[in-house]
């Protein structure tokens, strides 16, 4: 009995939750990362004791490094080496007129830095390993800049320029307070540190630029701002996020075509220009005091309050609760309207890039609520950085490759000013700006001139790496579905790449340039992230290389797509002919003659027409898109976006990521099968064994839709009989050729059947439907005869 007057416990004290964060939260104490663009540079603080570690993150990219003391004197000995270099590669990138190296340029003349004569020390070459170290410790407090230079690649040698990833442990490790803050994107006008749990008014002309930057990461900030000619009237018209949300038709916006903030009279008050977070919140108002008082903390500080305070020197009338932009705050809406919060997604020296459209007097606050997840329970500062109207920032988002990735913003494409004089509709796409529609024609216009004559279109977004090395076959041929061992030097191969499990990771494209030289082209980063882990797990003697930013591409598609090239195409006597130039076959080539810019040339496509696609620089790519539309003319060539595209691929039945398959669909539930060759392909490859199973036991099946209705459909719209629901929606589109909207959709086995009678469910499914007829897809040549011609 004495046995049991107790109940049983778990022993011992509570354990800590287990949460994996990304690397800035979760690194050692005193030690730093930093990643080095391909052809780009940065520079970096040391002091005496210092360890810098030079990694050569995907291989192949040499490296200089140029050290100087506190004094601004360069000196190599500052990392204790002679320095035999001239740091021609650093000098040549400062050069040029890249604004990525802006902030570089500017650290350099505040420290005096003189590279004139400056020796570099210079590591790595074109055959170093991907992940190969150099280990180096700061004699004495200066700076070291860390160049990982490189010029116009190679397409035959495919000596791309790649990162490097610079890792600093700190010889004293100073009490945490802050992190350092980023360096100004330009001279600032104004410096303003907005203190934990406190809110600041500023002033800021019309033109001028305001930077709200969170210094430690995962911290909210309200902004609020008013007219300041309507407030010198007493009229206090602030920024109103219903009005906003209304006009933009966004829950917030962003860069591009959804930008501006509005008062409720309608005026614009702020554009986003940049935004490295791409996740806040207009749903509700700043804390408040009664927010406190009604969850069990009254007398609580908060925005509200701080912002009445800040504000009332500018005659503001105090409000209970202020409406305001939360930036960096997580919330969103849920399937029934809920309103839900989570930590910010904020790293340190995160921020929001926005132009004053008028003069305004603003009020930040840095949110003081250590009640919930909105700054993951930690109050930390806010700062706040204004520059001139006269700089020129351009328009960015960022976007990280994968979660432990350094953020990386919008580009422009080497093609971007050819196509900015035909439209200003343009939108982020993986990193890019690329155009959306042209304002002149349109999408309808533009997908004819595809069908009918030609067009041409910027796909420099498309991520591209070299793989190249000793065992570079062996890894394609492990990684890809498609047998790599018979794809011929100058062929071209589509391809699925799948998880072990069959999900697949993209589809792509893999050209072989040599017998140890592949290059794949897919939708992601991950990609090739995903081919040098495994390369790097298996220990293969192979180089995993991105090469996106240094070779952008254009489309030229449609019937008369070679007539117009085969005017401007030259190619080498041993390489094919441009006429001759098989389907799903490259050559490298240049413009006009044997002296013109050299490009590859590609007959590949996104159409389902008859197609090619050009590869070069991007330094070249003006040249390249103005030979070939001034060639186009006789053609009709027509500028095309992203609109007309995916109306072009959804009828000629070609899939696209995250719409028609995700890692949860292997590549015959996408509708690719045909690129896994189980039967043909006598070698393993990465997901083998979990296709065969999906084989031979399938459960859906992507087919096409005749929907009988012109009411638009979606990506996601259920697909029923009766009651039941039996798929989803993938793509669809009113189809200008066919004269019917049309939809690509995934359904059971069990139902997938030609001729088989569906519906369509709107609205929650039940009350509205529309009756459909699954069809063969592609809907439109099928036999792909056109692309082949």
């Amino acid at each position: 009995m004495l046995d049991n007057r107790y109940p049983d416990v778990a022993p011992g004290p509570p354990k800590p939750s287990l949460i994996r964060q990304p690397q800035v939260f979760s690194l050692p104490p005193g030690t730093e990362r930093y990643v080095v663009e391909g052809a780009g540079a940065i520079l970096i603080r040391i002091e005496t004791g210092d360890t810098l570690t030079v990694s050569n993150t995907e291989g192949g990219q040499p490296c200089e490094i140029v050290a100087a003391g506190a004094d601004g004197v360069v000196d190599p000995a500052v990392l204790g080496q002679a320095g035999d270099g001239t740091a021609t590669g650093l000098k040549s990138l400062l050069t040029n007129s890249d604004q990525s190296l802006r902030g570089l340029r500017l650290g350099l003349e505040a420290r005096g830095i003189d590279l004139g004569s400056a020796r570099s020390i210079d590591l790595f070459g074109p055959t170093t390993p991907a992940g190969e170290d150099r280990i180096f410790t700061a004699r004495r407090d200066g700076v070291v800049v860390v160049a990982a230079h490189g010029g116009v690649m190679d397409f035959e040698l495919q000596n791309t320029s790649t990162p490097l990833t610079v890792w600093v442990k700190r010889a004293v490790i100073k009490p945490h307070t802050s992190f350092e803050l980023p360096d100004p994107l330009a001279d600032p006008v104004a410096d303003i540190r907005v203190h934990s749990a406190t809110a600041q008014s500023y002033f800021v002309k019309a033109g001028d630029y305001i930077q709200i930057l969170d210094v430690d990461g995962r911290q909210c900030t309200d902004f609020q701002c008013f007219a300041a000619r309507k407030l010198d009237k007493g009229i206090e018209h602030a920024l109103d996020v219903t009005t906003t949300r209304t006009i933009m038709e966004h829950a917030y916006p962003m860069p591009g075509l959804h930008a501006k903030y509005y008062d409720h009279d309608m005026l614009p008050l702020v554009e986003v220009i940049q935004d490295t977070v791409g996740r806040h919140d207009a749903f509700a108002l700043a804390c408040s005091s009664k927010y406190y008082d009604d969850i069990g903390y009254p007398g609580h500080v908060n925005c509200s309050d701080n912002f009445n305070a800040a504000l009332a020197p500018h005659g503001v009338t105090g409000r209970a609760g202020w409406m305001a932009i939360n930036f960096f705050f997580n919330t969103a809406l849920d399937e029934h309207g809920v309103m839900y919060s989570d930590e910010p997604w904020t790293r340190p020296g995160d921020y929001v890039l926005l132009r004053a459209l008028t003069d305004l007097v603003c009020v930040s606050s840095a949110c003081p609520d250590d009640t919930s997840a909105a700054n993951g329970w930690n109050p930390t500062d806010i700062h706040v950085r204004t520059y001139s109207g006269e700089e020129k920032f351009q328009r960015a988002v960022a976007y990280r490759p994968t979660p432990d990735a350094e953020a990386k913003m919008t580009k422009q494409t080497g093609f971007h000013d050819s196509f900015a004089k035909f439209t200003e509709n343009f939108i982020e796409y993986n990193g890019f700006w690329l155009a959306n529609c042209m304002s002149t024609a349109g999408p309808i216009e533009e997908y004819h001139a595809a069908r009918e004559k030609c067009v041409v279109m910027d796909l420099s977004a498309l991520r591209k790496f070299e793989i190249t090395g000793p065992d570079s076959e062996a890894l394609c041929q492990y990684i890809f579905t498609r047998n790599m061992k018979t794809l011929p030097v100058g062929g071209v191969v589509y391809t699925a790449m799948c998880y072990p499990h069959g999900g697949m990771i993209d589809d792509g494209t893999v050209f072989r340039l040599g017998k140890d030289n592949f290059r794949w082209i897919g939708g992601s980063d991950y990609g090739g992230e995903w081919i040098r882990e495994q390369a790097e797990k298996l220990g293969l003697k192979v180089l995993v290389r991105a090469s996106t930013d240094v070779q952008h591409n254009i489309a030229v598609q449609g019937p008369e797509s070679r007539d117009l090239l085969k005017k401007i195409i030259w190619t080498m006597p041993h390489h094919p002919n441009f006429e001759d130039l098989a389907w799903f076959r490259h050559t490298p080539a240049r413009l006009h003659d044997h002296d013109g810019t050299p490009i590859v040339v590609s007959r590949t496509g996104y159409t389902g027409e008859l197609g090619y696609e050009i590869f070069c620089h991007p330094s070249h790519a003006g040249a390249v898109f103005d030979a070939v539309w001034d060639a186009g003319q006789e053609h009709g060539i027509r500028p095309m976006g992203l609109e007309a595209l995916d109306m072009l691929r959804i009828e000629s039945g070609l899939i696209f990521a995250g719409y028609d398959f995700s890692d949860q669909t292997d590549p015959f539930e996408a509708g690719i099968g045909f690129t896994v060759p189980l039967k043909s392909k006598t070698d393993d490859f990465i997901g083998r064994d979990a296709l065969i199973r999906r084989k031979e036991t399938p459960a859906r099946k992507l087919v096409g839709l005749d929907i009988h209705a012109n009411v638009d459909v979606a990506h996601g719209d259920c697909v029923h009989i009766g009651r039941a629901q039996i798929g989803e929606v993938t793509s669809s589109m009113r189809s200008p050729i066919l004269g019917k909207n049309i939809a690509l959709a995934r359904v059971d086995v069990a139902h997938h059947d030609v001729g088989t009678e569906v519906e369509v469910g709107k609205l929650d499914g039940h009350q509205k439907r529309l009756p459909a007829t699954i069809v063969p897809f592609a809907h439109y040549d099928p036999q792909k005869t056109r692309p082949r011609s």
